[in-house]
């Protein structure tokens, strides 16, 4: 038996990286998993991993900055599996991204990357909180980082804005039996950060870390399927920093 044995959860950016490994854990624990992505490719071959490895799976393409995008993502759902209990709120720009100062960086792509980075939250949160609704509550975790208390432009400004907005959407989802709770990572091997993050600077980091190495996807994996379970079914409105000690607060 699983945690998750009959539940259903949504995982958004879960083509790669840390998402995927939620969603294959979530899978693991007997979830049927939505692999949500713009990349329906390599979501595609995410559920089909799962499926080999005896989980259940469905793949969406899905833009998190638009909103008829997210809807139909959640009524996809609903249609295969018949409701929605869980949601990670993983899809970022990320890797690729254009480093620059707030002071200085395109306008236009500053407004889509906070689409994708605060809005897109918001929105998939909204699409699937009446079909939680309708399954007596659900639980949803986002995904934050420990950029929110470090200097990281505009990167930072989108995660500090999902902390608050974890903690505003607790107040309105509670009575409706939904928590909603955020991770927030601190260095994370994985390709994207490998792609953002100069050698030089990821040594520096793991240098001032306590536990002295780059955390990994697994390491994040017990503390998203934890929020998401019954045993925190009396924690909402929190941020919980996974990082190897780099932010104490």
């Amino acid at each position: 038996m699983g945690r998750f044995d009959g539940k259903t959860a949504i995982v958004t950016g879960a083509a790669q990286g840390i998402g995927e490994a939620y969603a294959r854990a979530l899978a693991r624990e007997g979830a049927n998993v939505v692999v949500a992505d713009l990349n329906a490719g390599l979501g595609e071959q995410v559920a089909e991993r799962i499926t080999a490895d005896g989980g259940t799976a469905l793949c969406v393409k899905a833009d998190v900055a638009e909103p008829d995008s997210v809807t139909a993502m959640a009524e996809s759902t609903v249609d295969r599996f018949g409701g929605i209990d869980l949601l990670v709120n993983n899809a970022a720009i990320y890797g690729g991204m254009k480093l620059n100062l707030l002071l200085a960086v395109d306008w236009d792509y500053y407004r889509k990357f906070m689409a994708v980075n605060f809005d897109g939250a918001l929105l998939c949160t909204r699409a699937v909180v009446p079909h939680m609704r309708k399954r007596g509550g659900g639980s949803i975790v986002n995904q934050s980082s420990t950029a929110a208390w470090t200097y990281s432009s505009f990167y930072g400004v989108a995660k500090a804005g999902l902390n608050s907005l974890t903690q505003q959407l607790a107040t309105e989802l509670g009575g409706s039996g939904i928590r909603i709770n955020a991770i927030a990572p601190g260095p994370t091997d994985t390709e994207a950060t490998r792609t953002v993050t100069p050698a030089a600077i990821v040594a520096q980091m793991v240098e001032r870390l306590p536990i002295k190495r780059m955390g990994t996807p697994d390491d994040l994996v017990g503390m998203c399927l934890f929020l998401l379970s019954g045993e925190a079914g009396w924690i909402t409105g929190q941020i919980f920093n996974v990082d190897g000690g780099q932010v104490m607060r």
